[in-house]
């Protein structure tokens, strides 16, 4: 019986075309709509629960953003960034949120 041969063919040609190129960009995205409403004060009661969801969003695709940069596929800054700035909005809301229920 011959021996069947398998090779893997990826859909995208280069590495640069994978859907982890946009894990960066928006963490970045919803980390600084994350930081803006928690720290603006017009737009904290507004955008409150959006908030807390956008920094939490941001903080999960920054962190696989950095995973999949640091393996060459992204930019390592923009998903920092994103990690950054969802840290610091999700933190507002979650530090306005407990100074309110005190």
């Amino acid at each position: 019986m011959p021996e069947s041969t398998t090779t893997t063919t990826t859909t995208a040609p280069y590495r640069t075309e994978t859907p982890a190129v946009a894990l960066g960009p928006t963490a970045l995205l919803l980390g600084v709509l994350s930081a803006v409403g928690a720290w603006a004060p017009a737009l904290t009661l507004g955008a409150f629960p959006l908030t807390i969801i956008a920094g939490g969003l941001a903080v999960t695709l920054g962190a696989a953003g950095i995973h999949y940069a640091r393996h060459g596929t992204g930019r390592l800054w923009t998903a920092i960034a994103g990690t950054a700035f969802g840290i610091a909005g999700f933190t507002g809301a979650i530090t306005l949120l407990w100074a309110v229920s005190s």
